[in-house]
């Protein structure tokens, strides 16, 4: 069944979701303070463009708050009134918990936080959902809804923090591998662009093969490496520089942030 979904905060993250959701079939309603960005998409079918958050969420059977973490509780206060009765209401602020949630809606409303990625816009988001006790029975439905637009993960609220670490951070950390692939590229002799495609296309068959075989990485790496032979050699170069231990602290330190933020929403 499709349903009217409204999106609060009709930015980045807010507008890559409803890239994602407006191939669906999904009505949509996103709203913004100045609505003049969002030009583009007031002649697309199927979705209006509002400032008005309460109107916007008068009608909506989901509501998707994707605004900053100091701004959730402002905009959870304008609207509560007006949501619908049976209304599933997620955030995908970063830090701002299922309880502060509650205390503004009340613990009978179906609160979810979930983490996507910007791939949502390509439907190709990993997206981490957590959900209060309310909204247990109707979890499927928000996994339903995310998983139009890539793959969904139901998790406990504890690891959120977490997946926002390896999820949403984790696409820059991504591309940014791929960016010194394509640099590697260009200073080996290729021309940018065919460096970048090269890159990507690598990428994405690296991940297929994980996702596809189920294997752990180091099995598909020894398909690769031959003894005294090109791929080790880098490898090792690769590790004696320190790429998996820089990898694993810039999570790490992108985590202790987070939890910062946590700390002062």
């Amino acid at each position: 069944m499709k349903s009217t979904i409204a999106i609060i905060g009709a930015g980045n993250l807010g507008l890559s979701i409803a890239s994602g959701l407006h191939q669906t079939g999904h009505s949509l309603v996103l709203t913004r303070r100045k609505t003049a960005s969002l030009s583009s998409w007031s002649t697309r079918e199927n979705v209006e463009v509002t400032s008005d958050n309460i109107q916007a969420v008068t009608k909506a059977d989901v509501v998707i708050i994707a605004v900053q973490p100091s701004q959730c509780d402002r905009i959870l206060r304008q609207i509560k009134q007006s949501l619908q009765k049976n209304c599933l209401v997620v955030c995908t602020a970063a830090g701002y918990q299922i309880e502060q949630l509650e205390a503004v809606l009340g613990s009978n409303t179906a609160v979810y936080r979930a983490m996507p990625n910007t791939a949502i816009s390509v439907q190709a988001s990993m997206t981490l959902i957590a959900s209060n006790e309310t909204g247990v029975s109707r979890l499927s439905e928000v996994e339903e809804l995310f998983a139009h637009v890539g793959e969904t993960l139901a998790i406990e609220e504890s690891q959120m923090q977490a997946a926002t670490v390896l999820c949403a951070s984790g696409i820059a950390f991504w591309l940014r591998l791929i960016r010194a692939n394509t640099q590697g590229g260009v200073q080996l002799g290729f021309e940018s662009e065919v460096a970048l495609k090269i890159a990507t296309q690598t990428a994405y068959g690296a991940a297929r093969l994980l996702i596809e075989s189920g294997n752990h990485p180091e099995a598909e790496i020894d398909r690769v490496t031959t003894p005294s032979g090109c791929t080790i050699t880098g490898l090792n170069v690769m590790e004696h520089s320190g790429m998996s231990s820089a990898f694993i602290q810039g999570l790490t330190a992108s985590f202790d942030k987070i939890n910062e933020i946590k700390s002062t929403t």
